[in-house]
């Protein structure tokens, strides 16, 4: 016994000299175990983040696509378009029970640790507040926004997944303030993972609308219950640090951060909420099946733009150049990668969408292939616009969120009649290329943004690696 009590103990001693060197498979586990979960420096911490973010965003939405793919065979484009419509509204309420808050919380948690605790308790009372005023408003006004019978039904119950995921994501913006994204990553995909298993034996059993709304919401919830459990040790102590009279000064501070967010939204679900308002339930189930795909392309931008703020925030301060050379090169590698992706997407619509969603959604080709020139503009733009708030500088673009909410909805009402799906998807198009192009001379005034040097250095040395050798 003694011996095998040595022996064990020798091979303990080298597993940890291995992993303390490097070397080995217990030191490369090490290793890795270590770059995942501990901030070392500004490079490793944002490789870090990324790849947190990467896996949680890629697994959570590949598992959300599988259940969009299964509901939208399932109920037909009818009822999921009623579905679509009412969860559109559902996100839609999202950034006016937060306007701002969470953006707010991640920026001044990374620029002020001290202040961190007083923050999230403070947010924490702000935003359950907004919940109920929101929830409430909606659950009395929702019957006279639609005349989509099955949106009414089902709206009462995804109401609760509005308000699982607003407070969920003030959880996820507290992680990325102390940069942890594992935290954010292995809630999401519990979260998704929950509301897919519910969907398919609900979905299943009962192939409604209203089953599949159960499951996002009891997803939802299981989701908030587990990101309540991985940070309950923050919670309560800032929750102790809850002070009044912060609340002021988050609304004051946050409101522009909120008015972006609503530009983001509307970008995303007004095509949704006007095509109820003006067309057929089985259009708005075709469109959403066309958006719902490039949406989980938006993944990419979304994740790089989130790894790199806590970075650039700190840069913006301590070393400007630096900050603005670091934005350069992630903007040239957002569009590097984005032109072929959207190239790629284009000419295989007409067999993505049958491949996936069945021959039954044909009609939504021709709007898939539209939306995909969207990659091109948001990749790089997510990057752009997420510098604004690490520069603090939100206050100066807010009158460009007016011109996002009004052209959105104007070039909607104008295409939406004559084309249908067709016309919301150019609307889109069009709103974007005019926000983001003066969100883009901005920031060129703002900091001497110029990336066009650094993306034609990427695209040659793409090209170099490509094209065979002489």
């Amino acid at each position: 016994m003694r011996n095998n009590m040595n022996n064990l103990s020798g091979k303990a001693g080298l597993a940890r000299a291995g992993a303390a060197e490097g070397s080995g498979p217990a030191g490369k586990l090490y290793t890795l175990f270590g770059f995942l979960t501990e901030n070392r420096n500004p490079s490793q911490t944002i490789r870090k983040n990324a790849a947190w973010l990467f896996a949680g965003q890629i697994a959570s939405r590949v598992l959300r696509a599988a259940i969009v793919i299964y509901a939208a065979r399932v109920l037909g484009a009818d009822s999921w378009g009623a579905f679509s419509y009412a969860l559109g509204v559902a996100t839609f309420l999202t950034v006016f029970s937060d306007i701002g808050i969470g953006a707010l919380l991640t920026r001044e948690g990374a620029r002020s640790p001290e202040f961190r605790d007083r923050y999230l308790g403070t947010a924490i009372g702000a935003k359950i507040l907004l919940v109920i005023v929101v929830a409430l408003g909606v659950t009395i006004l929702f019957p006279y926004l639609t005349n989509i019978e099955e949106a009414r039904v089902i709206m009462p119950i995804l109401i609760f997944v509005f308000v699982f995921d607003t407070l969920r994501d003030l959880g996820s913006a507290f992680a990325r303030a102390l940069e942890r994204m594992q935290t954010e990553a292995i809630a999401q995909v519990f979260t998704n993972l929950m509301i897919v298993v519910l969907g398919f034996i609900l979905l299943t059993k009962f192939g409604t609308s209203r089953s599949l709304a159960i499951a996002y919401a009891t997803g939802s919830g299981l989701g908030l219950i587990g990101m309540g459990y991985a940070l309950r040790g923050y919670l309560m102590q800032s929750i102790r640090r809850f002070d009044v009279s912060l609340i002021r000064d988050i609304v004051t501070t946050a409101w522009p951060f909120g008015l972006f967010g609503i530009m983001g939204i509307l970008m995303l679900n007004t095509d949704i909420i006007m095509l109820g308002w003006m067309r057929t339930p089985a259009e708005v189930g075709y469109y959403s099946a066309a958006q719902k795909f490039i949406q989980l392309l938006y993944v990419f931008p979304t994740i790089f733009a989130s790894s790199l703020f806590p970075t650039l925030t700190r840069m913006v301060s301590e070393n400007p150049e630096g900050a603005k050379r670091l934005l350069e090169r992630a903007v040239a590698i957002a569009v590097v990668a984005a032109i072929p992706i959207a190239a790629i997407g284009i000419v295989l619509g007409p067999w993505i969408i049958p491949l996936f969603f069945g021959a039954a959604y044909l009609p939504a080709i021709r709007t898939f292939q539209i939306l995909m020139a969207t990659v091109a503009i948001i990749f790089p733009s997510a990057l752009v616009g997420n510098a604004i708030f690490a520069y603090g500088s939100e206050r100066r673009f807010v009158y460009v969120v007016g011109i996002a909410v009004i052209g959105n909805v104007a070039m909607n009402a104008f295409l939406i009649p004559p084309f249908g799906i067709e016309g919301a998807a150019a609307a889109t198009i069009v709103t974007q290329l005019i926000v983001n192009g003066i969100i883009w001379r901005k920031m060129q005034r703002l900091n001497g943004f110029a990336p066009r040097e650094e993306i034609r250095r990427r695209i040659f040395q793409c090209l170099g690696k490509t094209l065979p050798a002489k």
